[in-house]
């Protein structure tokens, strides 16, 4: 693709460091709901006083935050005081290609109904695999924070063994935690016993809870329910990294004084040059197939 210009609406710092790396790389940038991004003002290149109808009419290409919203209602713009409804957005895009995360189905058709091409960064498999690395680097970050022992020699239960799950044990296997990991499919188990994890099945975790010091949940679903919370030890930490509906009964642990934290996002959060670096790799290569 030979654009050269590129407009983005709302974001978080994972885009104001991904829009520095795009000037910086020769595109011209055009700029809306974010008007806090002090850095960006500093920046030719980078166009931020414009109204959202001049910036949508400034490229062909339509960049929107990652995830795209929070509440259903207006895009995520931490960086401004502006409140863009989706409806509003969505009604003033056309025949663009529109990029954006985590984009629910009822919107990406509304947009393509307007002749948009849109394309989910959180769709894309080479985003998903490199964003693993800065979400364990963050969830391992969280335990050393909140827990009043090391996590080497710690006993810590990775839930899940998808991409998160494999790095994640990986990484906590290397400074030394005794990892266990939680699974349901037979293959998975394996591949488990094969790295030399301690494995358990989904249907035996209740056997096991009583052991742990960190869990660490990767799965989206309700798996630490009120019935096996109860199984926990009292200063067992939980860090939840599944996305809604998490996999942890927030109510019932509370109630029960364990300590969960729920931490979205935290490839912006922990490592927002690095996320931006890979979001960029993620939109080049967009950019060659859409060409």
């Amino acid at each position: 693709m030979k654009e050269n210009k590129i407009s983005i609406i709302g974001g978080d710092l994972r885009i104001v460091k991904l829009i520095e790396i795009l000037s910086h790389d020769g595109y011209s940038v055009f700029t809306y709901g974010l008007e806090k991004a002090e850095n960006l003002k500093k920046d030719e290149k980078i166009v931020g006083d414009l109204s959202l109808e001049e910036v949508i009419a400034s490229s062909r290409i339509i960049i929107a935050p990652i995830p795209f919203s929070s509440n259903g209602i207006q895009i995520n713009t931490p960086f401004s005081d502006e409140k863009i409804a989706i409806e509003e957005l969505i009604s003033q895009i056309k025949n663009k290609i529109f990029i954006a995360g985590s984009i629910k189905l009822e919107i990406k058709e509304k947009l393509e109904q307007n002749g948009n091409m849109v394309i989910d960064l959180m769709q894309r498999e080479e985003l998903a695999v490199l964003n693993t690395v800065s979400t364990a680097e963050g969830a391992i970050q969280i335990a050393i924070e909140q827990t009043a022992r090391t996590i080497h020699g710690s006993k810590v239960l990775v839930m899940g063994f998808g991409r998160v799950g494999k790095i994640l044990a990986h990484m906590l296997e290397g400074i030394g935690a005794n990892v266990y990991c939680e699974a349901r499919k037979n293959t998975d188990i394996a591949w488990i016993k094969a790295y030399g994890y301690q494995a358990i099945y989904l249907n035996e975790l209740e056997k096991h809870l009583d052991k742990f010091d960190v869990i660490i949940n990767t799965i989206p679903s309700m798996i630490l329910d009120e019935k096996r919370l109860d199984r926990l030890k009292e200063d067992c930490l939980i860090i939840d990294l599944a996305s809604n509906p998490g996999g942890v009964d927030m109510k019932q642990a509370k109630q029960k004084g364990i300590k969960v934290i729920w931490a979205l996002s935290l490839p912006g959060k922990v490592a927002p040059i690095t996320s931006a670096e890979f979001i960029k790799e993620t939109l080049y290569n967009i950019f060659q197939e859409v060409s």
